[in-house]
């Protein structure tokens, strides 16, 4: 037997006891004729103490230990004297008896410690050494008992866990697929699954009415804090259900798992937003509502006071930032370079301060002070506010306000990372339309049905009435992040054929790449809807974090990297002949390896 404790688990109701531990040597001190050696293994620190008065044996052996060297010690478990409150196993200590190394290891490249003295990229090329510190355990920890919660709960209300394939058919028709070639099919190739979509949807046809799956899914598109190659979804489908049974149903999922993960009760039901709603007063189809700041429409009362900026555009926009009258010039002019910065877009900022004093404005020129006043007054400000406006373009003047809105959250401090603020939207649009291509896409995907009442503009010829559709969809945000999506899904065979045909498929292109599909329809479909939820970006949020990856055991970096692998990486011409491919890339046997350095963040 390696332990008969683990470093964790001793508490002072066990001094007397002797014990046996194993684990890693985070430290040694070594203070007059005592050494004390700090062993951690992945439930805890439990302090050893080494008198070189006692042991001649266990001395030598004290002497040989190094940071990361794996022991096993035996002792008897006795009251510390200085007792160390910040670790759960902070009132005792174990005088030793006996220690053997049982693998000595090479000095680390950063110490394994909650604030580590090593970079983000050193750290991720040896992440197995980075996954011993407390943060990382703490996250995948926590991953563990959302994915327990989850199962615990969708298992209680009858649905059943069921595994879906990894390599399946290519239907490049949203992100790019990552494909697998066929070595027994020369030529074709199998693609892995951008999510389980058309398999769910199969299996509400062979009535399995509830089905859910925690689920590996790949995507290859450019990353960011919250993406990654390859992810996990909780992904779910539901029979005989309309939109309201899939949410009810799905809101008490996530209730469940902020009362049991996080210990918050949520009694009132989640807001609903229309996505109308949501962009016309928060610039977003994910809007933070930790605090208010909406968007106002301001067009009708600007327009026609000679300012060009205003009357030559087609919308109008401002907020109300609460406080900030007192802002300066020098404070002004930095947001005004913000919002120009080109993840913003914006051309200028206008502003008005109602100040105590008086009311002030960069447009007091164009505008008397009761304009002011009044425009102030409408939006609801106060004496202390802050008024920022912006014209241009309806659309893309509302997402500047938007992402301007969330600058100034930010800057107030009223995106707190401990309040959670729970949101349905709703009712989006089916069809997007590109100038560029002169086409229809999928707002969400192929598989999301029209609202019952705009099923007459769905077959309708006409462009307007197409870009008039609403969606039978939703997604869940949290805290301005979009973490689930959506939607009642076409189960009748003739709306599939015309949102395939609405897209640009001919029926040889439908029947080719969805034919299972539409064929499966004709044998007695039924009414059904799902969602999926972006399991590790669940994750992230409620632990209070932004980027994924620490929720990730082993996560690759921005540039699709995993630089403790060095993948991806080339193989050799043996094996691309036997898969019948080639390569424009230097061949394996040529070209030089991939640098760990390759690829960093």
């Amino acid at each position: 037997m390696y332990r008969t404790h683990t470093c964790g688990e001793l508490r002072i109701s066990n001094a007397g006891q002797s014990v046996t531990l194993a684990g890693w040597v985070q430290r040694v001190r070594k203070m007059g004729g005592m050494t004390f050696i700090d062993l951690r293994d992945r439930y805890g620190i439990t302090q050893l103490v080494a008198d070189e008065n006692e042991s001649k044996e266990v001395k030598a052996q004290v002497e040989k230990l190094g940071r990361e060297y794996v022991i096993q010690a035996s002792g008897v478990v006795t009251e510390r004297q200085s007792k160390n409150p910040k670790i759960e196993t902070g009132d005792i200590e174990i005088r030793l008896s006996d220690i053997r190394i049982l693998n000595a290891s090479a000095v680390p490249p950063f110490t394994i410690e909650d604030e580590s003295d090593g970079g983000e990229d050193l750290r991720a090329r040896y992440r197995y050494l980075d996954l011993r510190r407390g943060p990382l355990k703490k996250a995948l920890l926590h991953r563990h008992k959302m994915a327990w919660e989850v199962r615990n709960y969708l298992s209680s209300i009858g649905f059943l866990e069921i595994e879906t394939p990894y390599l399946i058919k290519s239907t490049p028709e949203g992100a790019r697929d990552f494909v697998v070639p066929s070595r027994m099919n020369p030529g074709q190739f199998y693609a892995l699954p951008q999510s389980p979509q058309t398999f769910k949807q199969l299996l509400m046809v062979a009535g399995y009415d509830k089905y859910f799956q925690i689920v590996r899914c790949f995507r290859d598109e450019d990353l960011r804090a919250d993406r990654q190659p390859e992810f996990t979804q909780i992904d779910c489908e539901m029979s005989f259900v309309e939109r309201d049974d899939v949410l009810d149903t799905f809101e008490g999922l996530i209730k469940s798992l902020f009362k049991n993960v996080l210990g918050k009760e949520f009694g009132e039901p989640f807001p609903r937003m229309s996505y109308a709603d949501a962009m016309e007063y928060y610039g977003s189809d994910k809007p933070d509502i930790r605090f208010g700041m909406k968007i106002n429409d301001v067009t009708a009362k600007v327009q026609g006071k000679n300012f060009s900026v205003f009357d030559s555009a087609e919308y109008a926009g401002a907020i109300c930032v609460p406080g900030c009258a007192g802002y300066t010039r020098k404070q002004i002019d930095e947001l005004t370079e913000w919002v120009k910065r080109p993840q913003v877009g914006a051309k200028g900022l206008i502003w008005i301060r109602n100040a105590k004093e008086g009311i002030k404005s960069s447009i007091d020129k164009f505008f008397t002070p009761e304009e002011l006043s009044a425009l102030a007054q409408g939006m609801g400000a106060l004496p202390g506010d802050l008024i920022l406006i912006m014209a241009g373009g309806k659309k893309k003047t509302r997402t500047a306000l938007g992402a301007l809105r969330l600058e100034m959250g930010n800057r107030l401090g009223l995106r707190k990372n401990d309040v959670f603020a729970p949101l349905w939207v709703c009712d989006f649009p089916l069809l997007e339309w590109d100038d560029e291509t002169g086409r229809f896409y999928a707002m969400h995907h192929p598989f999301t049905a029209p609202k019952p009442e705009d099923m007459d503009k769905f077959f309708s010829d006409k462009k307007e009435d197409l870009e008039q559709v609403n969606a039978n969809a939703y997604d869940f945000v949290l805290n301005g992040t979009e973490v689930g999506g959506g939607s009642i899904r076409i189960h009748d065979a003739k709306v599939q054929e015309r949102m395939f045909q609405v897209l640009g498929l001919t029926r040889e292109d439908a029947d080719y790449k969805f034919g299972f599909i539409i064929n499966a329809f004709k044998f007695g479909a039924p009414p059904h809807g799902g969602i999926a939820f972006g399991f590790d970006r669940f994750c992230a949020l409620f632990d209070g974090q932004e980027t994924i990856r620490d929720y990730i055991a082993f996560p690759k970096n921005n540039n699709g990297r995993d630089v403790m692998l060095d993948a991806p990486s080339y193989i050799e011409k043996e094996q691309m002949d036997e898969l019948f491919i080639k390569s424009t890339a230097p061949a394996a046997s040529t070209a030089p390896a991939a640098s760990a350095e390759e690829g960093k963040n």
